[in-house]
């Protein structure tokens, strides 16, 4: 099952930008979800994670700026993201954390962020 991630768009350096991914019940119930980005060029990288019992786990370039939640009752896990920099320019996905390791085409489309400076 891919995870739809919307809510992107264009920001100014310093900014900031929520992120949403809804996923069905059964996915969120059972799985940690995760935030993914990649620019241009570079690796896919993690951002951050949330178990199905809340524990959260941050890359450490977004430590302090980003936050991830979910609400179950809306089938949703977001990304708050502030401060942003340049440098958080890429395209975001949401995934579940061990399709993100095992399963290669589990990627959806994502969302493209945008921060100018």
């Amino acid at each position: 099952v891919q995870l739809q991630a919307y809510g992107g768009g264009l920001v100014q350096a310093g900014g900031s930008l929520r992120l949403s991914c809804a996923a069905p019940a059964m996915i969120l119930r059972f799985n940690a979800v995760g935030w993914y980005r990649q620019a241009p060029g570079k690796e896919r990288e993690l951002v951050a994670t949330i178990t199905n019992g809340g524990k959260i786990n941050y890359g450490n370039s977004v430590k302090g700026r980003f936050a991830i939640s979910r609400d179950n009752g809306k089938n949703t896990v977001y990304l708050e993201m502030n401060f942003l920099k340049p440098e958080d320019t890429a395209v975001y996905y949401c995934n579940t954390q061990y399709s993100a390791t095992y399963d290669p085409t589990s990627w959806g489309q994502g969302t493209q962020v945008t921060v100018s400076s």
